[in-house]
């Protein structure tokens, strides 16, 4: 099963990542106060290491968002544009000058 957004996936894994060595350590008695910045870095380094391919796919995923084609002219300019015309219609002549 492909997820619908390599986001969640990846997200997931993260998640994953930090709660699996918050949980070792506070099953060994390390404080909470500990426990959590450790456990961020454990699963920080633990992330770079295996999730390279799902890290690769969200950002080629950012990358095509952002830099998808768009329209050069859409409904809105030609509606914008017979507005500007009729105000300028409307205006007497001699504003232009």
């Amino acid at each position: 099963m492909k997820p619908r957004s390599p986001f969640l996936l990846y997200t997931v894994l993260r998640l994953l990542f930090l709660a699996a060595p918050l949980v070792g350590l506070m099953l060994l008695g390390v404080t909470w106060m500990i426990a959590v910045p450790v456990a961020a870095v454990v699963g920080l380094c633990l992330s770079y290491i295996f999730l390279a391919k799902p890290r690769e796919a969200v950002a080629r995923d950012i990358y095509e968002r952002r830099n998808r084609e768009k329209p050069l002219h859409t409904e809105n300019d030609d509606i914008e544009d017979e507005a500007q015309d009729a105000a300028a219609a409307r205006r007497p002549a001699s504003d232009e000058a």
